[in-house]
């Protein structure tokens, strides 16, 4: 589509993306998105207009290489020397990394991803250590870091997002992601529910901490939002336009999160209640749908406090290093205590928020709230794809969400509406 269009996905492409608070124009780091209804027969030519050489690795699982590596892999033999990397066991970890890493021909030019949110994360990790372009042919509609510049992998016991690079080619056939199975649809549905609590736990963070915030990621979702959320539904009936909606979501959450240098966009407090649960109970479930529950979670704890019509009282931490290094063991508590300890509210930065809480609440709480979903419609929208909307649907029980709620702050230095209710007691 071309850039004149006002399509966000092509002017970023072109670099022509007007940030709505500046008037700069933004551009993507990726150099070619391609959604289409089809893309049998274009493979080989789509990635010869990109100058790297001749060695590409197809990097799938096997389920990926059934559903679309095969076929990529027989489309670029013809003009590439093609190596078929199947990866058993997809785990976003760091030992997962090393062995991608070892499998990969060394006289590899570039990386071919075949998958969805754990491959992409894991041939990112492997290009960009050895500074070669990766593209990423999707298979499912599942997660928003197909055009992120982060991977989420697992060190030291604790999910951390890596800043690599940008795939350069961003792939959609439309008729494979149709048929790819419904769990996986409902997961990208989740993943972009996110967008409401992400967003309010970040303005809180700007707003009570002047950390930096930016409008564009978000206004650059705002079609693409409207028409997805409109019908969720339609996704599991495999309706190409419904179907569309949810990938352009998807990339567009990723360009945004590049656009920020980092994932701040798109990932805060919700996805620390993902993680902790990981940590505490792992379950054999995927990453949207664990992501659409605890965004539910999250918005019914900040629904909960911009209802307060008095400004919350924070009180200094008492959260120690040791009692984090008891709670996770030395080497994930050490590293939980360096990201708590870049927020941890002390005595004096207490009087300093409470004073600008208690002139700044009424202001705040009105900002925030102008740009949440709220937790019913989330639910509903959620519940209208037959996507998990409790703890218990996915096998955590209340008590562990809880207790997901209570702790989960440690995991990263941002601050979210989880650090406030819980420095307000």
């Amino acid at each position: 589509m071309p850039a004149d269009s006002g399509d966000p996905i092509a002017l970023l492409l072109a670099g022509r993306y007007p940030d709505p608070e500046t008037g700069e124009l933004l551009a993507a780091d990726t150099l070619d998105v391609v959604i289409a209804d089809s893309l049998d027969g274009r493979e080989a030519e789509m990635l010869r207009a990109h100058a790297f050489g001749d060695r590409v690795a197809v990097v799938s699982d096997r389920n990926t290489h059934a559903a679309l590596g095969q076929r990529i892999e027989r489309a670029l033999a013809g003009a590439f020397v093609v190596q078929s990397v199947i990866v058993p066991a997809p785990h976003a970890d760091a030992a997962t990394v090393a062995q991608l890493g070892a499998a990969v021909g060394p006289d590899t030019h570039a990386i071919v991803a075949v998958g969805s949110g754990t491959l992409n994360d894991l041939s990112k990790m492997v290009a960009f250590e050895r500074g070669i372009p990766q593209f990423i042919f999707a298979t499912a509609p599942s997660m928003n870091g197909y055009a992120s510049v982060s991977a989420s992998i697992i060190s030291d016991g604790v999910k951390r997002s890596h800043r690599t690079r940008t795939p350069v080619g961003v792939y959609f056939d439309l008729s494979v992601i149709a048929a790819a199975p419904k769990p996986l649809i409902r997961a990208g549905l989740g993943d972009s529910s996110a967008r409401s609590t992400a967003q309010a736990d970040w303005l809180l963070s700007h707003l009570l901490l002047d950390r930096p915030y930016r409008e564009a990621p978000f206004a650059m979702l705002v079609g693409d939002e409207a028409q997805l959320f409109a019908d969720p539904a339609a996704l599991l009936a495999g309706d190409t336009d419904a179907l569309r909606a949810l990938v352009r979501t998807l990339v567009l959450s990723g360009f945004g999160m590049t656009l920020c240098n980092g994932s701040f966009p798109a990932s805060q407090g919700e996805h620390l209640l993902g993680h902790y649960l990981e940590m505490i109970h792992p379950l054999d479930v995927l990453h949207g749908e664990q992501i659409g529950v605890c965004t539910l979670a999250m918005a019914d704890l900040q629904e909960l406090i911009l209802a307060w019509t008095q400004p919350p009282v924070l009180r200094p931490s008492t959260t120690t290093r040791e009692e984090l290094q008891r709670a996770y063991g030395d080497d994930a508590g050490a590293s939980c205590w360096s990201e708590y300890e870049r927020k941890r509210v002390d005595a004096a930065r207490a009087d300093e928020l409470n004073a600008r809480l208690s002139v700044q609440w009424d202001a705040i709480r009105a900002r925030i709230s102008s740009v949440i979903v709220g937790p019913d419609r989330i639910r509903a929208s959620l519940a209208a794809a037959g996507a998990a909307t409790s703890p218990s649907a996915l096998g955590y029980t209340d008590a562990e969400m809880t207790r997901a709620i209570t702790h989960a702050r440690v995991l990263r230095d941002r601050y979210t509406f989880l650090d406030l209710a819980a420095d307000a007691g």
